[in-house]
């Protein structure tokens, strides 16, 4: 989750309170503060809401918690004569485009930083690391509109930002060090996207790199931005950072985007979403009684627009919340906006004595074997994805897994049938640590419909081999008390000659062995690896 800094001079200014106030009202706000420091406080945010990325979200929605300014927030978006046309080959490499103007801006220390640590944090967030959502910012001073976004030959050449000497895309991609870590979002196209103005100098090579030509500084104080990306995240990205900057004075203007997924488009779209409140759903999902006029205060209090009908309220929504997909989801900020430490703690109105699940027990006890015997338990999630789950594992789909309806990520698309791919995951990530490095997970997995506990462990390290493993197998069973043989086994995870099925009662019930080299490969280690897995 990101982490935002907020420096006290900046965001008294922006907030309208002092620190001390914010300091202590702020958690309350769904925030998380990982540390405070003489000049500046450290805040966690949920991903969930990337319009809280930069002080100016933050100041703006403290402002509406504390009271010092509530309800909908208002922008005037201005016309201009400013275009921007895309070319109908860039729709099959990056097709959605969202622009703007934001004039009139007066930029220090604290805001430069926070529009750059916007840009980042949006990147990582609504883009997946540049993939779905990618921003460029240019001073607007330094180009001549319209623009034109176009698909490029891998030849063409301009000065990259940081760089003092044209060098073609294909270059870039190979030796800017941008170019190098986000190459791979280019790979399997034969051009590569390029906004360009109307003398055909370079504002951006989304989602690599701007051109050093449109660079902002400190004098900057006319943007152009233009965010680009695989779906509508571009505008909701488009909108949180226009609105940032109008919160520190800029004016917003319009662009026109001629021949997009829309057909002719004019952007940022600021309209707010429009829903409404059954008062009966508010108080059944708060579990306590509010008023009409304390579920108004209350969303107004959140930033939202807010009136009361019979039995009902109107309520507006900003066009940069993201995060605002259900009525509950207004539900929950209304609770936010009354205050956690407002509501009165109630005993249950049922009495019951509770126990120990049996799977708790069992579960509690194999940890305690796994940790005698020099493991660490680790906790992955039990969303995957098939990349992970079967193609990095060599294993083919087999139709048993659960997938997941509408997901919001290519990391996380189905339910895991088995636990030892996340484990490799998790040494993929952990390859700064010495070596030997031993982890195991007793959990759930999702098998036809049907939640199971499954165990498994891992072991990397130069010399580990069959016999260690089996070794670790013979423990376990015994330590459980389970009569056990070992049986032949095709799992393509393992290496051929050097695994075997676990049997128990004449049935198989796990797997062990070594791991393959191209599994151990497609995860990026580069060591030696062995693990089983079992139903337990």
């Amino acid at each position: 989750m990101p982490v935002i800094t907020l420096y006290y001079e900046d965001i008294e200014k922006l907030t309208r309170t002092d620190k001390e106030t914010f300091i202590e009202r702020v958690p309350m706000m769904g925030a998380d503060i990982e540390r405070i420091e003489e000049d500046h406080i450290d805040i966690e945010f949920f991903p969930d809401r990337p319009d809280l990325y930069s002080p100016e979200g933050v100041a703006r929605s403290m402002r509406g918690f504390l009271g010092i300014e509530t309800g909908l927030p208002e922008y005037e978006v201005k016309e201009s004569n400013i275009s921007i046309t895309l070319d109908d080959e860039i729709k099959r490499i990056r097709p959605y485009l969202g622009c703007a103007v934001v004039r009139g801006l007066e930029f220090d220390d604290y805001s430069i930083e926070s529009l750059m640590g916007l840009q980042e944090d949006l990147h990582w967030g609504l883009g997946r690391d540049r993939k779905k959502v990618s921003i460029g910012i240019h001073d607007i001073s330094k180009v001549k509109p319209p623009f034109r976004y176009v698909a490029a030959d891998a030849d063409f050449s301009f000065v990259p930002l940081d760089f003092d000497v044209p060098m073609t895309m294909q270059e870039i991609l190979e030796k800017h060090p941008k170019g190098v870590k986000y190459a791979h979002l280019m790979e399997g196209f034969d051009k590569y996207p390029l906004i360009l103005d109307n003398n055909n100098q370079v504002l951006s090579f989304p989602p690599i790199i701007n051109g050093e030509l449109t660079r902002v500084e400190y004098d900057s104080h006319d943007l152009f931005i233009d965010v680009t990306g695989l779906d509508q995240n571009v505008y909701t990205a488009l909108n949180i950072v226009v609105t940032s900057l109008a919160e520190r004075g800029g004016t917003i203007e319009s662009v026109i985007v001629n021949n997009s997924i829309e057909g002719t488009a004019t952007m940022p779209d600021l309209t707010p979403g429009e829903w409404e409140l059954h008062e009966d759903e508010v108080r059944s999902l708060a579990g306590f009684e509010l008023t009409t006029e304390q579920m108004v205060e209350n969303l107004q209090r959140m930033r939202f627009g807010a009136s009361a009908g019979q039995g009902h309220i109107k309520v507006t929504s900003p066009a940069y919340r993201a995060d605002i997909l259900h009525t509950w989801d207004l539900i929950e900020d209304i609770i936010i906006g009354y205050g956690y430490d407002n509501i009165t703690p109630s005993n249950p109105g049922t009495i019951t004595v509770g126990q120990q699940h049996p799977i708790s027990i069992k579960n509690h006890d194999i940890m305690q074997i796994l940790v005698g015997l020099g493991f660490y338990q680790v906790m992955p999630f039990t969303l995957t994805s098939v990349k992970v789950h079967y193609l990095n594992m060599l294993r083919t789909p087999n139709g048993r897994a659960t997938p997941v309806k509408h997901p919001i990520s290519e990391e996380q698309t189905m339910l895991r049938t088995t636990i030892l791919p996340n484990l490799m995951e998790i040494l993929s990530l952990n390859q700064h640590r010495e070596l030997p490095q031993r982890i195991f997970e007793v959990g759930d997995v999702v098998v036809d419909g049907t939640t199971k506990q499954k165990l498994a462990a891992l072991s990397i390290h130069p010399t580990a081999n069959f016999t260690e493993i089996r070794t670790l197998v013979d423990a376990v069973m015994r330590e459980r008390g389970i009569e056990y043989t070992i049986g032949s086994t095709d799992d393509p995870a393992f290496l051929e000659g050097r695994r075997a099925a676990i049997l128990s009662n004449g049935r198989e019930v796990g797997v062990l062995g070594e791991i393959h080299p191209d599994v151990i490969s497609n995860f990026g280690l580069q060591q030696p690896s062995i693990g089983f897995e079992m139903v337990v």
